[in-house]
């Protein structure tokens, strides 16, 4: 049996692993155990509990100086998988939709390539990181001192990518992915009887034309050369069929690619909602909360990702990924040291991530692996 042909089938049962246990954000234990046993049996030096339920591991070749980290996501979905497959969830409710399990897998894979085979001078940091999917975790590594504890100069990440060719690594200098802002606004009226609406101020009506309204920050308030969307994604009311409901909650999201953009949704929301509740003689405060910052790349190291990932078989490149409204809080750790984030294609017939039926292709573990292990080799060349 060749060396990659062991090395693919120990992460595919790693991935296999997580896949049947899938865990929430801050509740990884589990996977953190699997992961931090690994490293250690691979000779690593290992530090369990960074951020909550988070694992670094250091690997040190020669006497170079330079310090680069690799990260990984580690957290699943509150998400029922569709029934089928061999490694499905055993976690009612639960699943890994968006292919943090490979991802994990990838990043062993890679730290068990550098370990056994070197290749480069001075230290990977391999990262694993909880709680992505609701934008906590890697605020929480870097509070609990990640980079004081782990320096490092830069830091790759890479996700896989249905509809995208398997294989395929697509990224792009500059703005990636989008700022993910969240927002709940409040009406405050009189409910009443569904028969006598002039007895109180109800806030229905009033909630419908403010959902309207919203829609023309995006349309009418921002330069057409401004990418942002605006979500309203849930309208709650304490009304019945019967009952004008008095208090009306509307909730969503906005994405843009900079902080002035951001600034902007803000304001006039706050205005568009103040103008609302002048008209309709009611009470309205807006909550507005900036969740996911956008993820930026470095364009030097751009160049460098690609060229690293140009050195690997059957892999194709492209620098001009087109910039997507989905956030990632990779983008936390962007904010301190220069990076790159990188989509590896998961194949044309995938299901889409936070799907049901989404699965990871296992076939594109050695590709993620192989590119997480060139970068490292690009980034500290062995001289």
């Amino acid at each position: 049996m060749s060396d990659a042909t062991c090395l693919r089938r120990r992460m595919t049962d790693w991935r296999h692993s997580l896949h049947e246990q899938p865990e929430f954000g801050f509740e990884e234990h589990g996977t953190a155990a699997l992961i931090a046993r690994t490293l250690e049996d691979l000779g690593l030096e290992v530090v369990r509990g960074v951020g909550g339920t988070g694992v670094v591991a250091s690997l040190r070749r020669g006497s170079g100086n330079r310090a680069i980290a690799l990260r990984a996501d580690m957290d699943a979905l509150r998400i029922a998988e569709a029934p089928g497959r061999p490694h499905g969830s055993r976690k009612p409710g639960l699943m890994h939709a968006c292919g943090h399990d490979g991802h994990v897998a990838m990043l062993l894979g890679a730290a068990t390539t550098l370990a056994e085979e070197g290749g480069f001078d001075g230290t990977v940091r391999f990262v694993f990181q909880p709680a992505e999917e609701w934008g906590r975790g890697a605020i929480a590594m870097l509070e609990d001192n990640l980079l004081a504890r782990f320096p490092f100069d830069e830091i790759h990440g890479i996700h896989n990518m249905p509809g995208m060719p398997l294989g395929h690594v697509e990224t792009r200098p500059g703005p990636l992915m989008a700022a993910e802002d969240i927002f709940e606004i409040t009406l405050q009226g009189i409910g009443g009887h569904a028969a006598r609406p002039e007895a109180g101020r109800e806030a229905l009506v009033a909630g419908c034309a403010l959902v309207g309204d919203l829609q023309t920050i995006a349309s009418r308030r921002l330069s057409p050369s401004e990418a942002a969307v605006l979500s309203v994604t849930e309208v709650l009311t304490d009304g019945a069929r019967n009952v004008l409901p008095g208090n009306v909650r509307i909730l969503g999201d906005a994405r843009s690619f900079s902080a002035a953009t951001s600034a902007r949704i803000e304001a006039e929301m706050r205005r568009i909602a103040a103008g609302i509740g002048q008209s309709y003689a009611l009470e309205v405060t807006v909550d507005y909360r900036r969740e996911f910052v956008p993820l930026v790349n470095d364009p030097a190291l751009v160049g460098e990702v690609l060229a690293a990932a140009s050195t690997q078989p059957g892999v194709t490149v492209s620098g001009a990924a087109e910039a997507v409204c989905a956030s990632e809080d990779f983008a936390r750790f962007l904010d301190h040291v220069p990076g790159v984030f990188t989509f590896l294609g998961n194949g044309v017939d995938s299901a889409p991530l936070h799907n049901p039926s989404y699965d990871f292709n296992d076939d594109l573990l050695l590709t993620g692996a192989g590119l997480f292990a060139a970068i490292a080799r690009r980034r500290l060349p062995d001289r």
